[in-house]
């Protein structure tokens, strides 16, 4: 009799998937007591070395089988003095409504040789894994345990997966028993603690859970900190100058190299003696050739932010769509770090797949006729998962509208970074005019390459220069001095919060989404779109001196108003994060009650009465009708890591957990010292929760909430 293997997906849909791959679509599928869409599906299958051929169950767990919690007399929010929860015991038990689930593991363990995880092959997958590992080892101590590694679902690969495989990484299992841990202890502590001491102050709290995380809080924290950028921005004026020339009935203009002076006075000495000298002098001609370079190959966090910034998707919406279609076998697994692709890798067989399409086909015929070029390598690989990418053709009435875009997007970028860079020639034109520098800068693309596939790039030609000489000289035929105003950062938009997130290491590329979901599920912050366009360069206006006349500073609309749209993202509309006054309240309020100096940080804000916040409820959006002082820009402690609404806390706990991946440190090292240290402000903030208590106090009255 064939010894029996039993194969456990992390998924159902991947669990059936890898079954009709293994199978050649020929199995017996058998329900299971108390779950409707876990499946048992049975098959013969030849491993190969060691199990040869086999008799195979392939079955399922549905995202994670256990969690941890405290004991039942520590659940009691009014018995358990919060600070308890950083030492009480703690266990691990399967979730209630994923019991069915572990009988069926820990039954079909028992007639079994071997357990073969097929859970995804990340950090949390190979915890997950752990957590099957566990069920079935209380049906039968004595099996095989393997794991399958495996980054897509098409059937070449998971077969290769099937017979080679591997052992299940024990680092990452304990990394994220420690991560796990943390986050229960922390996360409940801190919870508790500022609910408890909060909900009585507004009766819309009394019935909310005031939730802290450990990464939740410093995403807060950069909405929070770009909110108070904004409103104690004070604009400055400045002078600039522009020459304008015609030649060869081209016209031209010269900028300044100085850019900009704030100093009107000494910008009107400068500009009277270019007037003076009357003849400018082409001191400099340059031309060369430019490149735009191709994108690198795609990560997670990349696919979030320009989801986000192209597709106008909020980033969970882009991470949930990128997992149905890599369930399905279209794309690769899109959590990754990776963005360079393995050598081994066929790509081209990857292009070939792409010429049915009627939007990119030809332009995938003319890479695989000459046109491929090998992808640029980036500086990240995790070892674990290639860049995203598509592995199979499906066309767009196959998929809903948005699986469709998503599906382009990553079809295009890969297509893209399978081509040439694009190239062309830049001309730059140096000038003098008095005591002066001036230059003028043309580009003219001359093969687009990539950017014929990539649509989401632009490089454009730019305005024509005439042949000028070094050494001409010429009467400008006009002259501009004129002055604007510096205009204020925009609020933060999505892809800036996630790039943010991931150069302070906050969550992985696999949560940051959540995280974001989180802070607007608590109405900490909420989501408008931005009316308006904001100009990155303030655009002068003519102050009346030389001839012609500038344009008016672009003013940037959306500030101050009022959410119209309840918060609910409109498509082709860039959003960005505002705090409402309760999140405000929280980082202000533990900022100052962990400073050595609590000055309140409303000082930095006019509290007359007639121009107060304009917030009606927890969800309002800020809007600030008064001027803002010229204070701190933020609110900040001191050069202090104990703020929580600062990354560093969390930025130092990844690098403890990537320890523990390479085996650096281990499991009680990491979480106690990362425990004395959160305790240490838990007991600070404790002492000083008034500070936290007046924050709520002053920023709702201001909100006349």
């Amino acid at each position: 009799m064939a010894p029996k293997i039993l194969c456990v997906a992390e998924k159902p849909a991947i669990a059936k998937i890898v079954a009709g791959h293994l199978s050649g679509g020929q199995f017996t599928t058998r329900n299971i007591r108390g779950n409707q869409y876990v499946k048992n599906y049975e098959f013969p299958f030849s491993f190969g070395r060691p199990w040869g051929d086999c008799s195979v169950t392939m079955t399922c767990v549905s995202g994670h089988l256990m969690g941890w919690d405290f004991a039942q007399n520590n659940r009691n929010w009014a018995a358990t003095p919060p600070i308890n929860l950083f030492d009480c015991s703690i266990s691990e038990t399967v979730h209630s409504d994923k019991q069915a689930i572990a009988d069926n593991i820990t039954q079909q363990a028992k007639y079994s040789k071997a357990l073969f995880i097929w859970t995804d092959c990340d950090r949390e997958g190979e915890y997950i894994g752990h957590e099957v590992r566990q069920a079935a080892l209380i049906g039968n101590p004595r099996l095989d345990v393997k794991r399958a590694r495996f980054s897509n679902t098409e059937r070449a690969h998971v077969l290769n997966a099937a017979r080679h495989p591997a052992e299940v990484d024990e680092r990452q299992v304990i990394a994220v028993a420690a991560r796990i841990e943390l986050d229960l202890r922390l996360g409940s502590s801190f919870t508790r603690f500022q609910t408890l001491a909060l909900q009585s102050m507004d009766p819309r709290l009394e019935k909310k859970v005031l939730s802290y995380g450990s990464c939740q809080f410093p995403t807060l924290g950069f909405v929070v900190d770009r909110y108070f950028r904004v409103r104690n921005f004070v604009q400055e004026k400045f002078w600039t100058l522009k020459v304008l020339h015609t030649r060869d009935n081209i016209d031209v203009t010269f900028l300044w190299d100085r850019h900009r002076l704030f100093d009107r006075a000494i910008t009107t000495i400068l500009f009277e003696k270019c007037l003076q000298a009357k003849k400018a002098k082409i001191t400099k001609l340059e031309r060369k050739p430019t490149s735009k370079w191709k994108p690198l190959p795609l990560t997670t966090v990349e696919l979030q932010k320009l989801g986000s910034m192209f597709l106008r998707m909020e980033s969970q919406r882009v991470m949930k769509i990128a997992e149905e279609l890599y369930v399905k076998g279209w794309i690769s697994y899109p959590r990754t770090e990776t963005d360079q692709f393995d050598r081994e890798i066929d790509l081209r067989k990857l292009v070939e797949k792409q010429t049915q399409d009627h939007r990119w086909g030809q332009y995938s015929f003319g890479l695989l006729n000459g046109g491929f070029r090998q992808p640029r390598a980036g500086r990240n690989n995790d070892k674990a998962h290639p860049p995203i990418h598509p592995v199979n053709y499906v066309a767009p009435n196959a998929l809903n509208h948005d699986e469709a875009r998503v599906y382009e997007f990553i079809t295009r970028r890969f297509l893209g970074c399978c081509s040439e860079d694009a190239k062309g020639e830049s001309t730059t034109v140096s000038l003098a005019w008095g005591s002066e520098a001036f230059h003028a800068s043309g580009l003219l693309v001359l093969e687009r390459n990539y950017l014929d596939v990539y649509t989401y790039d632009r490089w454009e030609s730019s305005q024509q220069l005439p042949a000028f000489r070094v050494g001409e000289e010429f009467e400008p035929m006009e002259a501009n001095m004129s002055d604007g105003e510096t205009t204020p950062p925009g609020y933060l938009t999505e892809p800036e919060l996630i790039a943010l997130m991931d150069a302070n290491g906050i969550g992985t590329d696999a949560t940051m989404a959540d995280h974001i979901a989180k802070i607007k599920e608590r109405e900490y912050i909420l989501a408008q779109s931005r009316s308006g366009g904001r100009s990155t360069a303030s655009t002068p206006r003519d102050s009346g001196r030389g001839r012609g006349r500038g344009r008016g500073r672009g003013s940037r609309g959306g500030r101050g108003s009022a959410l119209s749209d309840g918060g609910e993202r409109s498509r082709g509309s860039v959003q960005e994060f505002i705090p409402t006054w309760l999140g405000i309240a929280l980082v202000v309020g533990y900022e100052e009650a962990l400073s050595q100096a609590s000055t309140p940080r409303t000082n930095q804000i006019s509290t007359n009465t007639s121009t107060a916040l304009a917030m009606d409820s927890v969800t309002s959006t800020p809007a600030l009708t008064t001027g803002i002082s010229a204070g701190s820009a933020s609110p900040q402690s001191p050069g202090s890591i104990t703020s929580l609404a600062k990354p560093f806390l969390r930025k130092e706990l990844e690098q403890k957990l990537k320890d523990i991946c390479e085996g650096r440190k281990g499991k009680r090292e990491v979480v106690e010292g990362v425990l004395e240290q959160y305790r240490e402000v838990f007991v600070l903030a404790s002492q000083r929760v008034d500070a936290l208590k007046g924050a709520l106090q002053r920023f709702r009255t201001m909100a006349g909430a």
